[in-house]
């Protein structure tokens, strides 16, 4: 089994700035592709950033582009999720992923993952 938790959520004003990270444990976690989500109140979970299992391939959501940066230190089993000029549109649960197959593609869709941390609150206010 594969544990996801995810850190780092919180209260911050428009333009502020937050770093998620997401800590793996249990089965492995380099060579795996992840992601980050968000599902804000009454709406459907987006994909946010999504990364190779290496590291050196990252896609956004046209939505985040140029604000926030996924990376990831394989050796330490944690992703981040650096935001940066936060907008309270930002504001939603955030959760981080895992894909099932190893060096598998950067995925788009929830139902492309089959590995769920258990999300961090991230409020913006204007």
């Amino acid at each position: 089994q594969v544990q996801l938790v995810e850190s780092g959520g919180g209260l911050v004003q428009a333009g502020g700035s937050l770093r998620l990270s997401c800590v793996a444990s249990g089965r492995t976690f380099s060579g795996y592709p992840t992601g980050w989500f968000r599902q804000a109140p009454g709406k459907e979970r987006e994909v946010v950033a999504g990364i190779s299992g290496s590291g050196g391939t990252t896609d956004y959501a046209d939505s985040v582009k140029g604000r926030f940066t996924i990376s990831r230190v394989n050796a330490k089993n944690t992703m981040y999720l650096q935001m940066n000029s936060l907008k309270p549109e930002d504001t939603a649960v955030y959760y981080c992923a895992r894909r099932g197959f190893v060096f598998g593609s950067i995925a788009y869709g929830p139902s492309d993952y089959d590995y769920w941390g258990q999300g961090t609150q991230v409020t913006v206010s204007s």
